[in-house]
């Protein structure tokens, strides 16, 4: 089994990939867009990784508010995550992503990553910080 995760952004979607044994999260890869609204391609790619990794699962990061309350952005996930089912009738959790782009870039930024190398891998970054969070949980929850 393994489980894919995104951190679905306006114009990106970072992609992260399990180990079979659901231990830690891999960065893949960043599938970006013209236009917020433009999916068809994006979905088309998510597919063909799904087919490549054997993905079993997949894990969408829910932008909540730090107040807990649903905004704009989280709808939008919703959105996303529902496409996501209907196309790969797989299973789709919406995780609880708050501050982890803000937490990713501070893990580039204290790497020495410049400006340039920061805004090509961040969104990576988050989707693999937001999989391997529920995989930790996943793990916790065995034990």
């Amino acid at each position: 089994m393994r489980i894919m995760g995104l951190d679905y952004g306006s114009v990106t979607v970072g992609v992260a990939i399990s180990d079979a044994l659901l231990l830690t999260a891999q960065g893949i890869e960043v599938i970006r867009r013209k236009e917020e609204n433009k999916l068809r391609r994006t979905l088309a790619r998510i597919e063909e990784l799904v087919r490549e990794y054997q993905i079993d699962k997949i894990v969408v990061g829910y932008p909540k508010h730090l107040n807990n309350t649903i905004g704009d952005r989280a709808k939008k996930s919703e959105e996303f995550a529902d496409m996501l089912r209907r196309r790969t009738m797989l299973e789709v959790v919406l995780w609880d992503e708050r501050l982890t782009t803000v937490e990713a870039r501070k893990v580039l930024d204290e790497g020495g990553a410049s400006v340039a190398e920061r805004a090509m891998v961040v969104d990576k970054l988050a989707a693999v910080l937001i999989l391997q969070s529920y995989l930790d949980k996943l793990n916790y929850m065995k034990d």
